[in-house]
C-alpha cells in the first residue's frame, strides 16, 4: 500500500545451489545378444521440442493390448433355455402321441370284445332257432302223470 514502507522492500535471499551426486557405477551385467536380421533394424527416430532441443532414439512401438475374449452373439443361458424348450415340446409331443396311442388301442379293444359278444350271441341265438324244427332226432313224449299219495303212476 505505501510503496517506502519497511515491510514493502524487496528480501534478499540466499541461493542454494544443489549439485546431483554421481551414481556408482553399475555392474556390468552382459545383455543377452539377439540376432537381428538386417532389415529389421529399428529407425532412428529425431524430435524437436518446443524450446528447440533435438532428442534422437529409437522408435518403440507402443504395447499391444491382449486381445479382448469375443463373447458369442448369443448367451449361454439364452441357448439352454432354447435346448431345453426343443427338448419340452418333444416330450410332449412324445406325450400326445402316447396318449393317442392309448386312446386307439382301448378303443380296438372295445371293438373286439363287441365283435365277440356278437358273434358269441348269434351263435347261442342260431343254436337256440335251431333246436325247434326237426332235425331226425329221437322224440320225447312226456305225458302228464299223476302222483297220488307220494307214488308215481304213469
Amino acid at each position: 500500500m505505501y510503496p517506502d514502507h519497511p515491510h514493502n522492500a524487496p528480501v534478499q535471499r540466499a541461493v542454494e545451489v544443489h549439485q546431483p551426486a554421481p551414481l556408482p557405477p553399475a555392474v556390468a551385467v552382459p545383455a543377452p545378444v539377439v540376432p537381428v536380421q538386417p532389415g529389421t533394424i529399428p529407425a532412428v527416430a529425431s524430435i524437436v521440442l518446443p524450446d528447440g532441443r533435438i532428442v534422437t532414439g529409437y522408435a518403440i512401438n507402443p504395447a499391444q493390448p491382449e486381445p479382448v475374449a469375443v463373447k458369442p452373439a448369443v448367451s449361454r443361458t439364452a441357448v439352454n433355455v432354447a435346448l431345453g424348450g426343443v427338448g419340452f415340446l418333444a416330450v410332449c409331443g412324445g406325450l400326445l402321441l402316447l396318449t393317442s396311442f392309448i386312446a386307439a388301442l382301448t378303443a380296438f379293444i372295445t371293438q373286439l370284445i363287441i365283435l365277440a359278444a356278437v358273434i358269441f350271441g348269434g351263435w347261442v341265438a342260431a343254436q337256440i332257432f335251431s333246436a325247434s324244427s326237426p332235425q331226425g332226432g329221437t322224440t320225447v313224449n312226456i305225458r302228464k302223470a299223476v302222483i297220488k299219495r307220494n307214488h308215481f303212476h304213469g
